[in-house]
């Protein structure tokens, strides 16, 4: 397990992360587009609504449902400035940087890729 495992499973143990989960029409996004093209999402989506130092409404910029990467950016603590400065170390006030997005978009897939099926990846 390396750290970004531990931590998502850290993070995945608070009452409320833990309560998202990868269900109906979320899953069947992944079902349909498959897991790159869920990917692909995730970094448009990271890059238009979290990367900029000061993101429009942030805090409340993401929905709750809607989209499997909405979903896991609430589970994994990546869904506003201020839960990825809390829970990831990654500060706010300043642009992510190319390594960040990727750090971002990693934790939102490996937490799709879990929920999916623990031991089958999606198509």
């Amino acid at each position: 397990m390396d750290e970004l495992d531990a931590r998502l499973r850290r993070i995945g143990q608070h009452h409320f992360r833990a309560r998202f989960r990868l269900r109906g029409r979320d899953r069947a996004v992944v079902d349909l587009r498959g897991i790159t093209t869920v990917r692909r999402h995730a970094e448009e989506l990271v890059e238009r609504r979290l990367a900029p130092a000061e993101p429009r409404n942030d805090g409340r910029q993401t929905p709750y449902r809607g989209h499997p990467v909405f979903v896991a950016q609430h589970a994994t603590a990546t869904c506003c400035r201020t839960c990825l400065e809390r829970w990831h170390g990654i500060p706010a006030g300043r642009a992510l940087d190319d390594a960040e997005r990727g750090y971002v978009v990693e934790a939102i897939c490996r937490w799709i890729v879990g929920q999916y099926a623990p031991h089958r990846p999606p198509p």
